[in-house]
């Protein structure tokens, strides 16, 4: 069956303007559902929008992978007033209604994962739903406005564990059949499963407070998802990480940057020590190109901006996983690894956000031996796998 993801997403946005491309935890929101249907079991990603950017950013930055593609979104389904069915509705039609099972993706939900989207998915193709929606349960009591209890009675309170609860839906997956969807026009219609996901999943980013929760519940979680083991892989960002995130320029370009040298020597002989390094930054620069060069660091990728969704498909590629990273950066763009990267380092010079979410601060500054630091700490450490 041909599994499509669809993720709607409109330029405009009044409760927290440009929304979906602001960061959080140094990535642009829609990137959050997006890497997680990437990974999930559908075929094929669509990213649905009238920002000519987020276009542009998708093909650029995902040409790692053959799941993703960005369609241009009608401006008459992208204001205040459209539907989210109608722009399904136009986007159905613009791939010829070519899928068995669509996936209704939201932009605004980045606690969903690929392992919520999979469930979604099952309720039609093992359960045999038309569709399926994601709903968190709660135990709270619901009142009407007339005073009147609408789930339990005031008289005969339950307690908490005694109390069955109330399924809500958080608005962060619906999968439809091309059948129901057709018939319907609606994103879930016919026989309808329900897939139950962590309550706090039920948050909605309408405003500064709510992204402000948001990100702290992502933090959270991929704090906990850690594992530790032999350190496989060092990571490492360039700007602020080898360099002390100076750039000089000059008339014609950027000029020079500074590396010290105790960190080549250290790099040369963590690799001695079968850890391969990888140097992983948001920016193109052939002098950085030059200078991993001279390392023999083959591992260079440059001009990355969704470094999560990167690091996560190079991983997978060399069946292996977050758990076997040592993980260096100094600013936000890096914050989403170092929250999930078995050990995760910053230098004494990095931003306070970054610097109260890694497991270890350094004591040398970048490119002041910061990266020799780290050799010799993942050495010491990985004698215990020995």
């Amino acid at each position: 069956m041909k599994k499509i993801g669809f993720i709607p997403i409109r330029k405009g946005s009044k409760g927290i303007i440009g929304k979906n491309k602001k960061k959080m935890l140094g990535r642009p929101l829609f990137t959050w559902v997006l890497a997680e249907a990437i990974f999930s079991n559908l075929d094929q990603v669509y990213v649905f929008t009238d920002d000519d950017e987020i276009i542009d950013f998708i093909k650029k930055e995902y040409t790692w992978t053959n799941k993703v593609k960005a369609l241009k979104r009608n401006e008459q389904n992208a204001n205040d007033t459209a539907t989210t069915e109608s722009a399904m509705l136009e986007f159905a039609e613009k791939i010829n209604n070519d899928f068995e099972i669509l996936c209704l993706l939201q932009a605004t939900s980045p606690l969903t994962t690929s392992k919520d989207i999979d469930n979604a998915i099952n309720k039609i193709t093992l359960e045999h739903y038309d569709s399926s929606l994601t709903v968190v349960k709660t135990h709270r009591f619901i009142w009407n406005i007339d005073g009147t209890p609408k789930n339990y009675d005031y008289l005969n309170r339950p307690r908490r564990q005694d109390f069955d609860g109330l399924l809500i839906e958080n608005g962060a997956v619906y999968c439809t059949t091309n059948k129901a969807f057709l018939s319907s026009n609606n994103r879930i219609s016919g026989k309808i499963g329900v897939v139950e996901m962590p309550e706090e999943t039920l948050i909605e980013i309408d405003s500064s407070s709510d992204w402000i929760i948001a990100e702290n519940l992502l933090i959270e979680r991929q704090k906990k998802q850690k594992q530790t083991k032999r350190i496989e892989y060092l990571v490492l960002d360039v700007d602020g990480v080898f360099t002390d995130g100076c750039v000089y320029y000059s008339k014609d370009g950027e000029l020079s940057k500074k590396f010290d040298m105790r960190d080549g020597m250290g790099l040369e002989i963590i690799r001695q020590n079968n850890v391969e390094v990888v140097v992983l930054t948001s920016e193109n620069s052939d002098l950085v190109a030059k200078r991993m060069q001279k390392l023999n660091i083959e591992n260079t990728f440059l001009g990355v901006k969704d470094k999560f969704s990167f690091l996560k498909d190079f991983l997978h590629n060399k069946n292996s996983n977050f758990g076997a990273v040592a993980y260096v950066g100094d600013d936000v763009n890096d914050l989403a690894n170092l929250c999930s990267v078995g050990w995760s380092f910053a230098p004494i010079n990095a931003t306070n956000i970054v610097k109260n979410n890694v497991d270890i601060v350094l004591t040398n500054e970048s490119g002041k031996g910061a990266i020799r630091e780290v050799c010799e700490i993942i050495l010491n450490y990985n004698k215990r796998y020995e």
